[in-house]
């Protein structure tokens, strides 16, 4: 009797001995993975400040090639970037690790830097543009009598409801900057909470 007891014993703490190991592979395993997403965010992070650097340059220089080939290589940047996170958050769900929980926390992570791409984007093209009283005019279709004379097709009477016109028009391009600017406030205010929240998580599995 004392024998079995023994055994039993015995096989109870090479159960929990196991069954802490398994415990631990997995903890150093969402560790990696959290560590490995904190690295794909500083990736993006360094991508967001080539892009506005590069938009700068564009913006002063009107090097229209060499931002087109930055945008296409930013592109690429961010498209592995969301490559590997959807990896990760896949991971997460695997029974392996079974944690809902932070795949679902990556998953509105990806939400919002989708959001504050297409925002970033959104404001480029209307810097780019410019507000619709300080565009520069094109005069490829006005009519030249004499080699320095044209007559200008732009050229319009002064009226009230032009006038009108043109407020209207400038305050619709400030409303929409105004709207994209905020709205990548917004995206970069959520992203940085949950950034918090994976920094808690790889605190307590630390001390774990």
């Amino acid at each position: 009797m004392e024998d079995f007891e023994k055994k039993l014993s015995i096989k109870d703490s090479m159960e929990i001995e196991i069954e802490n190991g398994n415990c631990s592979n997995k903890s150093n395993g969402v560790l990696h993975l959290l560590r490995k997403f904190l690295e794909v965010q500083q990736r993006r992070a360094q991508a967001y400040a080539r892009l506005k650097t590069g938009f700068s340059e564009y913006m002063k220089s009107g090097g229209e090639l060499a931002y087109q080939q930055l945008c296409s290589e930013i592109t690429v940047e961010f498209n592995d970037c969301s490559k590997q996170v959807l990896e990760m958050e896949s991971l997460f769900l695997n029974p392996d690790y079974c944690r809902v929980d932070l795949a679902e926390l990556l998953r509105a992570v990806q939400i919002q830097e989708k959001q504050k791409l297409n925002l970033t984007a959104t404001i480029q093209v209307l810097k780019k543009a410019g507000r619709p009283s300080e565009r520069l005019v094109n005069h490829e279709n006005c009519l030249f009598k004499k080699p320095m004379e044209h007559e200008c097709v732009h050229l319009r009477e002064i009226t009230e409801a032009a006038g009108t016109e043109e407020a209207e028009a400038n305050a619709e391009y400030d409303n929409a900057l105004k709207e994209a600017i905020r709205g990548v406030q917004d995206a970069v205010t959520t992203i940085n909470e949950h950034l918090e929240e994976v920094r808690y998580e790889i605190a307590a599995l630390e001390t774990e």
